[in-house]
């Protein structure tokens, strides 16, 4: 059974289109750093990265805290449940890549997640991360323990990593049309948090209305942008240099 929550793609879910597209963008991005490598995948999620990736690799380990879905027939592969940061069970320098897309900004000690994957990279491997830009961000997300502006992320890489880069992903004219929609669309409701109270209850008691008014807003907006909304593919995303008007920083780490 597959688990849908804010945090989860639903791919057969028009609403959720552009969140899927510049989701896959990123792995797709990836490829060209994946072939012929040992690869591991940090929060693989619904394996889009097993399905994406894995034809380039020359191997693939996924590990999510969730069982991943519809992998029995998928061959060469390896899926193992575990909690991170702590990468228990790998050994240093085991993997050429390390690739963890919208997971950081889930991880409490996320110190220590940029350490264990410094660990288990070999010499010379590459990570490719990628996390919300918090400016960009149009509400609190509860499943976030934090979201990062770029320059304590910058501070953050550097006490593992010496050379790193940190990209943005930008959508182009129907990608931000979309965005400025949906943020005069999600302050439809959260004008009425009068108390603020999206910032000063704890994230377990937002989860729930979160999810609820998360689906009902992705809904509405898809509705009344229906063309625009499943339009959207790969293609409408773009990397360059980040700042503080990129939707995703990506970043690529070699050890």
């Amino acid at each position: 059974m597959k688990l849908y929550t804010a945090e989860r793609t639903n791919e057969n879910d028009t609403a959720e289109n552009p969140l899927l597209q510049r989701l896959l963008f990123a792995y797709n991005e990836a490829i060209n750093y994946v072939k012929g490598k040992e690869v591991l995948e940090i929060g693989c999620g619904e394996g889009y990265g097993a399905s994406i990736l894995s034809p380039y690799s020359k191997k693939y380990t996924g590990i999510d805290k969730y069982q991943t879905p519809n992998t029995e027939n998928l061959k060469g592969i390896e899926f193992i449940q575990m909690k991170v940061p702590f990468l228990k069970g790998f050994n240093d320098n085991t993997f050429d890549v390390v690739v963890s897309f919208q997971v950081i900004e889930h991880i409490k000690q996320d110190d220590i997640f940029i350490s264990e994957i410094n660990r288990v990279l070999k010499p010379g491997g590459i990570a490719i991360l990628t996390t919300p830009n918090i400016e960009m961000s149009v509400t609190r997300n509860p499943f976030h323990i934090r979201e990062y502006k770029i320059d304590p992320f910058r501070k953050l890489l550097s006490t593992k990593f010496d050379n790193f880069d940190i990209q943005g992903v930008y959508g182009d004219e129907f990608v931000m049309d979309l965005y400025q929609k949906n943020k005069e669309s999600v302050k439809k409701f959260t004008r009425f948090d009068i108390f603020n109270l999206q910032y000063n209850l704890p994230l377990c008691m937002l989860q729930i209305p979160y999810n609820i008014f998360n689906r009902l807003n992705r809904m509405r907006l898809s509705k009344s942008n229906t063309s625009l909304v499943s339009g959207i593919t790969v293609k409408n995303y773009f990397l360059k240099k980040a700042d503080n008007t990129c939707l995703d920083f990506f970043c690529i780490l070699k050890k």
